[in-house]
């Protein structure tokens, strides 16, 4: 079980950051990360983080402006998202799966296909 919730609400305007957080309900240690739908376009992978919080992911697009953390024991992810731009606008869902791996490539894990759990989602919305 997950769930997500935005810090600072949902509207912002260009520039501006948000933070969002999410939480997985149960024990063990997940790989979790961030995902989000815009309008008009299939669910993209934004960025994932493991046990090992060195090892992430970041897409390009949001690279050098958000940045993904956790709290290993709470299993709660975070997303910090500076210097918003309009089209990130869209749902972000928080993913986890477990992480039984030895070895993960983040690139490839990173994918809302391999998440197990979701979060409902939180609307982003930047405007201007």
């Amino acid at each position: 079980r997950c769930s997500s919730w935005s810090l600072g609400g949902g509207l912002v305007q260009a520039g501006e950051s948000l933070r969002l957080s999410c939480e997985v309900s149960g024990s063990g240690l997940y790989i979790m990360g961030w995902f989000r739908q815009a309008p008009g376009k299939e669910r993209e992978r934004v960025s994932c983080i493991r046990r090992n919080t060195e090892n992430t992911f970041y897409a390009a697009s949001v690279k050098g402006r958000f940045t993904i953390s956790r709290d290993s024991a709470k299993n709660t992810v975070y997303l910090q998202m500076n210097a918003l731009k309009p089209e990130d606008t869209a749902v972000y869902y928080c993913g986890a799966v477990r992480d039984t791996y030895a070895i993960v490539t983040m690139e490839f894990i990173c994918d809302h296909h391999a998440m197990d759990y979701w979060g409902k989602g939180a609307q982003v919305t930047v405007s201007s």
